[in-house]
């Protein structure tokens, strides 16, 4: 297991594929760690206050083009799982504090150059739809710094 820092920015898209000038990018720095487990990298983070979900951990598995994401905070007892690759459509369930909402991912792409001694960056492009709450298109970049 190797300490690293992560920047991450989570950046809504409109539909002409321009940030929305209504909502704001939401951009992190945190400390995390890098860690390989067969074919497997895996980057794992606490997220804060800013990020709105603190006390949670997040957990990004990343096999070649196909990453697994997972957020989890055992004193409330959430648990939400994504699942990216590109061009597939992921249905799951969304915890929140206050219960769970039936979520779709479609990845538009995936730009993955981590390595397997912890360098790199990671982009998605994806659509979520949280039913009945929202529903839009974002962009995740993750880069260790």
């Amino acid at each position: 297991m190797k300490d690293i820092m992560l920047k991450i920015i989570g950046n809504p898209v409109s539909p002409s594929g321009e940030p929305p000038q209504d909502e704001e990018i939401v951009e992190l720095v945190t400390e995390g760690r890098f860690y390989q487990r067969g074919d497997s990298v895996y980057l794992d983070y606490e997220e804060s206050d800013f990020s709105g979900m603190k006390g949670c951990t997040t957990s990004l598995k990343i096999t070649g083009n196909k990453i697994r994401m997972q957020r989890y905070d055992g004193d409330i007892g959430i648990e939400t799982a994504i699942e990216f690759e590109k061009g597939k459509r992921f249905t799951g369930l969304y915890d929140t504090p206050f219960g769970s909402v039936e979520m779709e991912v479609l990845t538009n792409d995936i730009r993955n150059d981590i390595t397997q001694v912890g360098e790199g960056s990671l982009d998605i492009d994806y659509c979520i739809s949280l039913k009945g709450l929202s529903e839009g298109r974002s962009k995740l970049s993750v880069e260790i710094i």
